[in-house]
């Protein structure tokens, strides 16, 4: 059997070459930003965990701890899903970012970082597939680790009610009563987002969610 499938493949290549291709169209890494520790667990800068908890915890998969951060593989529709949180803290994400982008070799238009931003309102959605770091530490880390600012972020809004000089005490803040009590529903939306980026591409995800 085995010198048959190695004289199939010797006379034709360029079919092992395309379903190879084929395959790695269909990785795709998710990276959710954020600082690790119990003290940071609840914050609004791990946002970005906390989504990927939430799609863990729904599909009954688990964290492994791997190099620069925890790792889980989840199927879905005939997608491979890498879901990743570094541990490198926020202001080195980019390093944990490059390393498994090359590993697993996903194209980086199957990249998407999810992330907390301060320019939008509690709970808006909004996606983008290049654009820059405005001001968000993580961002510029991964801008400069993979030297392009083209790669899909998901920007979760936190709001900016935050007097001047007080956006660090902001972001590593609590939620509020309010914003929890918002936030099944908010996480809901963002579990979905994911799928939909992996299954119905990067156009259609954006007119689906964006500002919702």
């Amino acid at each position: 059997m085995f010198s048959v499938l190695r004289r199939i493949f010797s006379k034709h290549p360029q079919n092992v070459k395309k379903e190879t291709q084929e395959d790695l169209m269909k990785k795709f890494l998710v990276v959710g930003l954020g600082n690790i520790g119990p003290k940071y667990h609840n914050t609004r800068h791990n946002i970005g965990f906390r989504i990927l908890d939430a799609l863990v915890k729904e599909e009954s998969l688990s964290f492994e701890t791997e190099k620069l951060g925890d790792l889980t593989t989840y199927k879905f529709k005939g997608r491979t899903i890498l879901l990743l949180k570094p541990s490198t803290y926020m202001n080195l994400s980019g390093k944990a970012v490059r390393y498994w982008l090359a590993k697993e070799k996903v194209p980086i238009e199957n990249l998407l970082v999810v992330t907390d931003d301060i320019n939008l309102s509690f709970g808006t959605i909004r996606v983008k597939a290049k654009g820059s770091a405005g001001g968000h530490n993580g961002l510029k880390d991964i801008e400069a680790q993979l030297n392009t600012s083209k790669y899909t972020r998901f920007r979760f809004g936190v709001g900016a009610e935050f007097n001047k000089g007080r956006q660090v005490d902001y972001v590593l803040g609590e939620w509020n009563a309010e914003e929890e009590a918002a936030m099944p529903e908010r996480l809901d939306k963002g579990i979905a987002l994911i799928k939909s980026f992996a299954t119905a591409g990067l156009a259609n995800t954006m007119n689906t969610f964006n500002g919702k």
